[in-house]
C-alpha cells in the first residue's frame, strides 16, 4: 500500500490529498485547525456566511477549476463570470467584451474610459511589445520598471490594480516577471481566461465542504484539530508538508537546516477585507467594482455580497479589500469606512467586521528565490509560496499540491523499478 501523510489541509493540501488519493495513494490528512480551508475559508459572523478573505479566481485557473469539479463542486452555480472590470464609481476605467481572446482586450482597450486615443495606443505598443518577448524580462526588473513611460491613466486604470489584486504588492515593490506570465495566462490563454470568477458562495463552500467528504468517501482520513509537532514521527513513509511557510520552516529546521532558512526567510504581506453595512440599497452595474485608493483611502476593490450571494440577510453587505495593507487594524477599517462613504455615496454606511490576515500572501518581490518542492527523498512541501511562476494565488496553491504528488510518483516508481 502506497501511504503519505499530508500536513495541512489549506488549499494546497487538499490539493495534494485529492490528487493522490487520485493516483492509488492512502492518505491521512492532518491539519491543525478546527476546519479545513487555510486562508481561504468561511467566517461566521452574527450568523452571517464570511470569508477571512474576498478572493477573486478568473478562467484562467483551470486547475482550481478542475479540483472544484472533481470532487463534486457545480463550478457554473458557484462563480459569478463576468468579463474583466476595472471600472471605478465614476464609471471611468477598462471593462472587456465577452469576445475571443485578444480580441476582447483590444476591444476593451480602444472603449477604455478615461483614457486618451494616445493612452490606448501606448498600452498596446507596450503589450505587443511584451508579446514579441515571450512575455520574459530581466529578473531584478519590478511592475513599475516594466512599465516606465506608460501614461498614468493607464497605470492607475489598469496596471497597478492588477498588480497589486495578482501580487498584492504596489508596482513599485512587485517582480515584473511574475507579472508578466499573469498577464500572459489571464489575456492569452484562451476563451476566457480573462474573465472574472467570483464567489457565490463563502469559501469553504467553494471547495472544502466538498472536497473533504469526498477524499473520506474515497478512504483517506481526514482529522481536524492535530498540530504537529514532529515531522519525523510521520517519517515512517512519506510526507508531504502543505502548511504555511513559516510552520513549513519550523518542521523542517532540524531535517534540512538550509531549506528550512529559506522558507523562514520569505517576507509576508497583509489583506484586509473590511465588511461594511450599508444603509442604502447597492445600485452598482458590476457586483465588484475598483475604488481610487491611496494611503488615506486604502480599498481597491468593493464586492456587492448581497447581489453575489442571493441572500437576504447579505442585503446591503460590502466587502471592502485592501491588498498590501498595514497591520493597525482599528485604522485600516475607520480609512476604508470613509472612503466607502465617500467614493460611494454611503454616508450613514457603518463597519461590521474587520478581518486582517497579516501573513496573506509571501511577498513576490523581484528575483526572489523560493524553496523547492524537494525536501529530503521522503518529505516534499506544497503551497503557494513553493518555487514557482505563480504569485500567492489560490491556482499557485493547487498547482504546487499537484506538483507534489507528481513528484511523489516519480519517487515511488524510480525506488520500486531500481
Amino acid at each position: 500500500m502506497k501511504r503519505v501523510t499530508i500536513i495541512g489541509a489549506g488549499w494546497a493540501g487538499l490539493s495534494a490529498a485529492v490528487h493522490a488519493v487520485q493516483a492509488g495513494w492512502q492518505v491521512r490528512l492532518l491539519e491543525a485547525a478546527p476546519q479545513a480551508g487555510g486562508r481561504a475559508r468561511r467566517v461566521v459572523h452574527q450568523g452571517l456566511n464570511l470569508d477571512n478573505g474576498q478572493h477573486i479566481l478568473i478562467g484562467a485557473y483551470r486547475d482550481t477549476l478542475a479540483l472544484m469539479r472533481t470532487v463534486g463542486v457545480e463550478t457554473d452555480a458557484q462563480l459569478c463570470r463576468m468579463p474583466l472590470t476595472l471600472r471605478f464609481p465614476d464609471g471611468q476605467g477598462l471593462r472587456l467584451p465577452d469576445w475571443p481572446a485578444p480580441l476582447n482586450v483590444l476591444a476593451g482597450i480602444a472603449t477604455a474610459r478615461g483614457w486618451s486615443w494616445s493612452d490606448k495606443g501606448a498600452f498596446i505598443r507596450r503589450a505587443l511589445q511584451w508579446q514579441t518577448q515571450r512575455f520574459e524580462c530581466a529578473t531584478h526588473m519590478t511592475v513599475e520598471d516594466l512599465c516606465a513611460g506608460l501614461p498614468q491613466p493607464v497605470m492607475d486604470g489598469m496596471i497597478e490594480p492588477l498588480c497589486v489584486s495578482a501580487l498584492n504588492l504596489p508596482s513599485s515593490q512587485a517582480s515584473a516577471q511574475v507579472f508578466l506570465r499573469v498577464l500572459q495566462d489571464a489575456l492569452l490563454g484562451g476563451s476566457g481566461s480573462s474573465d472574472m470568477l467570483i464567489p457565490l458562495c463563502d469559501l469553504s463552500a467553494l471547495l472544502p465542504d466538498a472536497a473533504v467528504p469526498w477524499l473520506r468517501q474515497h478512504g483517506a482520513e481526514v482529522l481536524t484539530g492535530q498540530h504537529v509537532q514532529d515531522v519525523k514521527e510521520h517519517l515512517s513513509s512519506p510526507v508531504i508538508l502543505a502548511c504555511p511557510a513559516w510552520e513549513a520552516a519550523r518542521l523542517t529546521q532540524a531535517i534540512h537546516p538550509a531549506w528550512s532558512a529559506q522558507a523562514h526567510a520569505l517576507k509576508h504581506t497583509a489583506i484586509a477585507t473590511i465588511y461594511i453595512q450599508s444603509n442604502a440599497r447597492l445600485t452598482w452595474p458590476h457586483p465588484v467594482m475598483a475604488l481610487p485608493s491611496h494611503a488615506q483611502a486604502p480599498a481597491q476593490f468593493v464586492f456587492d455580497k448581497g447581489r453575489l450571494s442571493g441572500e437576504q440577510n447579505l442585503l446591503g453587505v460590502i466587502a471592502a479589500v485592501v491588498s498590501a495593507s498595514g497591520s493597525d487594524r482599528d485604522a485600516i477599517t475607520q480609512a476604508v469606512l470613509q472612503q466607502v462613504r465617500d467614493q460611494l455615496h454611503l454616508p450613514h454606511a457603518q463597519s461590521m467586521l474587520t478581518v486582517l490576515e497579516k501573513r496573506a500572501a509571501f511577498a513576490c518581490t523581484p528575483g526572489l528565490l523560493r524553496p523547492p518542492a524537494i525536501v529530503t527523498s521522503q518529505l516534499l512541501a506544497c503551497g503557494d509560496y513553493i518555487d514557482g511562476p505563480y504569485p500567492s494565488t489560490l491556482e499557485g496553491a493547487v498547482i504546487s499540491g499537484k506538483h507534489a504528488v507528481n513528484l511523489l510518483e516519480a519517487m515511488y516508481m524510480r525506488e520500486n523499478t531500481a
